[in-house]
């Protein structure tokens, strides 16, 4: 069972992993048409039929293009990580089906598994004479695939997963226009974002932001990108802080984690957390909860697909309290960690952290 679990991980990454650079290039053309229209007093561009704004919402438009391709990619490539090139086609449409019938994300991972473990039964227990072969990819596996995501899908769980995905959006919508409510979803969400620091748990708090664009939903990808870019800010901070707590290979790293945060990557925190991480985890979600609900308290509100990074407060309302959010965040890794753990004699950590890691399975990969 764990190592299909595993591999179901594995699957999974590999689709958000294609999806990633359609949700960042997407979410950034919608963005910067929508800052520059701000900057100048404007906030709807359907009134002009002409000229610069006109064609400020055409580049927004192609924008929410990729964004509304988010469900059709994650199908399509997790179906391409289970059966290869043969499940493209139905991951493709099954992902493309999701979207139009509002199952959602949900619809699009059922669409997926479903399209890849049929394109990989069929190449491994159909078989035609070698004359035959040309078809099996070009005509019997797209039909097979495609026609068992059709029915099951398209038939079966079109209702229920519906539903499901229907009242799990207005709950988070709920949740993101209720003061205290979005305070408790950041609270959530930031702790995810620290927990393994790329890997699923992570992926799936920055997921649950990010589709929700889609759906015009833009408070929880905020909340996503205090946490992501405050954490290895934090480390950064902590090696100016506490520089003699710290190896000189930490410090050279810590550097490098300024621009880690600055751009919004939280895997830069991952050489510190591995030195020990039964004590550095826990300081990773608080700092990550603590940053997310502040902003959120403070009043940070996103309006339009909110950029990630320190300069992510330039698309948000009031982005000065995304801004006291990151230093809040920064601050609780800056000074716990370095009381916590001792950076320069990393050998003898390392080697307790190997022990550790093979009792309670913890993961920092993606």
């Amino acid at each position: 069972m764990r190592k299909l679990l595993a591999e179901w991980k594995g699957y999974l990454m590999s689709g958000i992993s294609y999806m990633l650079p359609v949700v960042i290039g997407g979410s950034l053309v919608v963005a910067v048409p929508k800052i520059i229209g701000l900057i100048f007093g404007i906030t709807d561009y359907t009134p002009y039929k002409s000229g610069f704004w006109f064609y400020m919402n055409e580049i927004e438009n192609v924008g929410w293009i990729g964004i509304g391709l988010i469900c059709l990619v994650l199908g399509g490539y997790i179906a391409y990580a289970i059966g290869d090139k043969a499940g493209l086609a139905a991951g493709f449409i099954g992902g493309q089906l999701a979207a139009n019938t509002n199952m959602g994300f949900l619809g699009a991972l059922v669409a997926g598994f479903l399209a890849g473990y049929t394109a990989r039964w069929c190449k491994n227990h159909i078989h035609v004479g070698e004359k035959y072969e040309s078809i099996m990819p070009l005509v019997i596996v797209p039909l097979i695939s495609t026609m068992v995501v059709a029915i099951v899908l398209g038939v079966l769980l079109k209702g229920p997963l519906t539903w499901i995905n229907v009242s799990l959006v207005a709950w988070i919508k709920g949740m993101s226009t209720s003061n205290v409510s979005t305070v408790t979803l950041a609270l959530i969400m930031g702790a995810m974002i620290g927990t393994d620091l790329g890997g699923p748990v992570n992926k799936a708090a920055w997921m649950a932001g990010n589709v929700l664009l889609a759906e015009k939903i833009y408070m929880p990808a905020m909340i996503a990108n205090v946490a992501i870019a405050g954490i290895p800010l934090g480390y950064a901070v902590a090696t100016t802080l506490f520089k003699n707590r710290f190896s000189p290979e930490f410090l050279d790293t810590g550097r490098s984690d300024w621009f880690m945060g600055f751009v919004g990557i939280t895997e830069g925190a991952i050489p510190f957390t591995l030195v020990n991480p039964l004590k550095l985890t826990p300081i990773n979600m608080i700092a990550g909860a603590a940053g997310s609900a502040s902003a959120v308290a403070l009043g940070a509100t996103a309006h339009i697909p909110p950029v990630g990074g320190i300069y992510g407060f330039i698309s948000l309302q009031n982005g000065w309290a995304y801004l006291v959010g990151l230093a809040v965040c920064a601050l609780v890794i800056g000074i716990l960690a370095p009381l916590a753990v001792d950076f320069r004699d990393t050998k003898s950590e390392d080697d307790t952290t190997s022990a550790e890691e093979d009792d309670i399975k913890l993961d920092f990969q993606n």
